[in-house]
């Protein structure tokens, strides 16, 4: 288990822990990961090597927590903030009561877009990569359950929260989706991976510390 930093693909930190291993043990090994996160994401990613590869889908179908961060009153065509600000919205009207009242209505099974700066491939064509080049690509909606949808702290024009959900939800979708309910809009300008099953984050180690204890092997 990795605590993976900020600025991190889910990949670098792959790539990074097969090269240690082939430089230290002139082995081919296989690594890889279960569940993505997004290079401004940080927290939980479960590392998969040798044979364990290929428990690597059974550990995508856990549930996983989240906490981090919604801006209020901005949107990006990335629902973070990879890309800039496409629009800005005045938060006057926005209450406590009305972002509480909101998230509850996430509570559940829903549909939800994923964005269009994902890995989803349509086509053969990787979403993200398109829309870079401003290409539209079609992606379909996603059942995805919500089990819990909590706002921890509001200080506008950011609140923070925690959401347990199931495989497949975009909490950059749901940022959208929140804004959107609520009239303000919104992105995402943080997240943190704190839970995939029964795997917690408290319990993962750094990039360096895993290199470190594969150079002591």
């Amino acid at each position: 288990m990795v605590d993976k930093p900020i600025g991190w693909t889910s990949f670098d930190v792959v790539n990074k822990i097969r090269y240690a291993i082939q430089k230290k043990h002139k082995l081919k090994v296989k690594v890889g990961h279960a569940g993505t996160l997004d290079p401004l994401a940080t927290g939980l990613l479960i590392i998969c090597t040798g044979k364990f590869t290929k428990k690597a889908e059974e550990y995508q179908g856990f549930d996983k927590t989240y906490t981090g961060s919604f801006l209020l009153g901005k949107t990006t065509p990335s629902y973070d903030l990879e890309t800039a600000f496409d629009s800005d919205t005045a938060l006057d009207n926005v209450s406590n009561e009305a972002i509480h009242h909101t998230a509850q209505k996430f509570i559940g099974q829903q549909a939800q877009m994923p964005p269009v700066f994902s890995a989803i491939k349509v086509g053969g064509k990787v979403a993200h990569q398109e829309a870079r080049l401003g290409n539209t690509i079609e992606l379909r909606p996603r059942t995805v359950t919500l089990h819990n949808f909590s706002i921890t702290n509001i200080h506008l024009p950011e609140i923070d929260f925690e959401v347990s959900c199931s495989k497949g939800t975009y909490i950059r979708s749901l940022a959208h989706d929140f804004g959107k309910a609520l009239g303000c809009g919104a992105c995402l300008s943080s997240l943190r991976r704190t839970e995939v099953g029964e795997w917690k984050v408290a319990d993962a180690l750094s990039v360096e510390k895993i290199i470190e204890i594969i150079h002591a092997f």
